[in-house]
């Protein structure tokens, strides 16, 4: 079998709002950044090409046949898989093993801020008589998908009927942090301090979006959104687009690019049905163990030096380390509290900033962190470049209420 090579990386700046460009436009900035970054030409050299994209966020149905010319596809194989950016990634390496494809481009993006309904979009993944209305009514939440109560009616009564009030899906975050927390006994200030560390890696990245400044203090004053659930515990919504391009060994070879391997992923694709499933991370669990096998990693917390984890939700972090084995069940916060967690620690995480810092990009989360681990294994990452890193991995998680999940791990050649 040939290994599979990432052998180029293209993206745009994160921002919270793009009024100046649409999403045909963000998905050709990524993807001729990362064509050049790869000394290729579409026309000519790619193979294949994929779109990581839900018809949902996009506004279109049958959204594959809108991708074609931005990214260089016309008249080529072309498809769409509607997941995460992690799944494409699963995908070209398939195709590449299959020997059909030699160079395969993945494409992923958001154009969140056109968005007029997140929360309701999510809505259409919960069952409408049992799941939708247990958080009762909610102002209509802001773009970034936030519910806002102003404070003359912080927590608006169940039962009324104004149009402007919706169900907002946020409410199952919150019933599974008060469940990790009392299963855990992790404390809400241990969550604080996951938004407290992202943000502030965030300044270090040059296309992160939500840096700040901020402590405990700040995050535990912050308005609760669904108890234990507070606004700074979430992580904001952006725009940009990101494009990787996988290719065999071989031409890899022939194009002189020193290799970063892809060598293992997997996935799990498990129901939004909450009254079908739990509220571990079972996802993360299995598909972590598909990618460890792949990667032949015996030792997770040993043998892989950095690690992207998905925090659209500050607990999520925790519950995901410990989901992957990069901590013992309950361990998570007691990493967090040693400074392990950090740039400077012993198994640094998200140092990007992670969606709490740059910024939740749907379905292009999972290349955004996929796009740190290969830019630290490269040694690009500037300031904050950890010393040494020889393997990453790079996690995601479909957003509420999903019980699907990725893993990709990179190593250097």
């Amino acid at each position: 079998m040939t290994r599979v090579c990432v052998i180029g990386i293209g993206h745009t700046d994160f921002n919270c709002m793009t009024p100046d460009v649409n999403w045909k436009d963000i998905m050709y900035e990524a993807c001729q950044k990362a064509y050049a970054d790869a000394s290729i030409d579409p026309r000519k050299d790619i193979t294949s090409f994929i779109t990581c994209a839900e018809d949902y966020w996009e506004g279109f149905s049958i959204f594959d046949e809108f991708v074609p010319d931005q990214i260089g596809a016309v008249l080529r194989p072309c498809c769409t898989v509607c997941g995460d950016g992690i799944y494409g990634l699963g995908t070209a390496y398939m195709q590449i093993q299959s020997g059909l494809m030699d160079v395969v481009s993945i494409e992923a993006h958001s154009k969140v801020s056109d968005l007029l309904t997140y929360g309701d979009v999510m809505l259409h993944a919960f069952d409408p008589i049992y799941d939708r209305p247990v958080s009762g009514p909610v102002e209509r939440p802001n773009y970034s998908g936030l519910p806002s109560y102003p404070p003359e009616n912080p927590k608006p009564l169940a039962g009324k009927t104004d149009e402007t009030e919706r169900v907002h899906p946020y409410f199952l975050a919150g019933l599974e942090m008060q469940h990790y927390l009392r299963n855990t006994n992790t404390t809400e200030e241990d969550c604080a301090m996951i938004a407290v560390k992202n943000k502030k890696n965030a300044f270090l990245n040059p296309y992160a979006d939500y840096e700040a400044n901020i402590t405990v203090d700040h995050v535990m004053k912050s308005e609760y959104c669904f108890k234990p659930l507070k606004k700074l515990d979430i992580s904001p919504n952006v725009d940009g687009a990101i494009c990787f391009v996988l290719a065999n060994e071989k031409i890899t070879r022939e194009l002189g690019i020193e290799p970063i391997y892809l060598s293992g992923f997997g996935w799990c694709s498990e129901t939004p049905w909450l009254s079908t499933r739990g509220m571990e991370a079972e996802y993360a669990k299995k598909s972590a163990a598909m990618a460890y096998k792949m990667a032949g990693i015996v030792n997770p917390r040993k043998e892989i030096n950095i690690a992207e984890i998905d925090d659209r939700f500050t607990y999520k972090e925790l519950q995901h380390l410990e989901a992957i084995g990069l901590a013992r069940k309950g361990e998570a916060k007691e990493l967090l509290r040693e400074g392990a967690l950090e740039i400077k620690g012993s198994i640094p995480i998200n140092s990007s900033g992670g969606s709490l810092g740059v910024g939740n990009s749907l379905e292009a989360t999972g290349l955004q962190k996929s796009l740190e681990i290969v830019t630290q294994l490269r040694g690009h990452a500037g300031k904050r470049q950890i010393p040494d890193v020889k393997v990453g991995l790079a996690q995601s998680w479909r957003e509420i209420p999903s019980g699907s999940g990725a893993v990709a791990i990179f190593t250097r050649g």
